[in-house]
């Protein structure tokens, strides 16, 4: 992580652009500590149709398992699976 300062000036209606600070981060849940520091803590979302993957650590574990293996070239062809597939899903 980068741990350089930055100084960023407020626009004329108090907003800051983060720019580069702020790539892959999808929001971020501000607070003032009692110094009145503001600090930015980011937050990436997940859509809530892959969030059961992180609910449930044995799927996650095999998931990881998964990319390791292939990333490091452990795969093996299993065929086509065009006969499963179903023309009418949207």
């Amino acid at each position: 992580m980068d741990q350089t300062t930055h100084q960023i000036r407020p626009d004329a209606k108090g907003r800051i652009n983060l720019g580069k600070l702020a790539e892959g981060i999808s929001s971020f849940r501000a607070h003032r500590t009692e110094e009145g520091n503001i600090v930015l803590e980011p937050y990436s979302e997940i859509p809530t149709r892959e969030k059961w993957l992180f609910d449930n650590p044995q799927a996650l574990e095999a998931v990881k398992v998964g990319l390791a293996q292939a990333a490091s070239g452990e795969t093996s062809s299993l065929g086509s699976f065009a006969e499963h597939a179903d023309e009418d899903i949207d």
